[in-house]
């Protein structure tokens, strides 16, 4: 462990100063839309088996995670995305 970061009693890293960084919405950040019909975008939040990634996995706040997992639902339904892998039927 480096001398800049201690863990403290919950097992948290704090940095030098006793504040956590604060981690940034990547949707917040870019102002970026959501829309069901980009499918490219949609495909960075669903894993290998078509389940939609978590909030920790993902990097987005409350309402962006709530949005995107919104369109992938609305695309799965127009058939725009799969439910399941083809390679898992």
């Amino acid at each position: 462990m480096s001398p800049y970061h201690s863990k403290g009693n919950n097992g948290f890293s704090e940095s030098r100063n006793g504040f956590k960084k604060v981690k940034v919405c990547k949707l917040c950040a870019r102002k970026e839309k959501i829309d069901y019909k980009n499918i490219q975008f949609l495909s960075k939040f669903i894993n290998d088996r078509g389940k939609i990634l978590p909030r920790k996995a993902t990097g987005l706040c409350e309402k962006h995670q709530k949005e995107v997992a919104r369109a992938i639902k609305t695309a799965r339904q127009i058939a725009l995305l799969p439910y399941v892998d083809e390679n898992l039927r």
